[in-house]
């Protein structure tokens, strides 16, 4: 599992998410999200770092802010 930044923009693919999250409700975003996450990893395509990337996603804690404006 890869865990360096690759991204050539990080932030024009940052402003792209945002954008295409423009305008959704909550549940549209979190469609929006579980498709982006199904389409990427299929272009993984490999199991092993599949599974190893839930691993290190579902250890993270997320971050518990008062703001209630969502982002993905």
């Amino acid at each position: 599992m890869i865990t360096e930044p690759r991204i050539p923009d990080p932030d024009g693919f940052y402003a792209a998410l945002l954008a295409a999250h423009e305008g959704r409700s909550e549940a549209q975003s979190a469609d929006l999200n579980a498709r982006l996450v199904l389409l990427l990893a299929n272009q993984c395509a490999d199991q092993d770092v599949l599974l190893a990337c839930i691993r290190a996603a579902a250890e993270e804690e997320p971050t518990t802010t008062t703001d209630d404006h969502h982002t993905p």
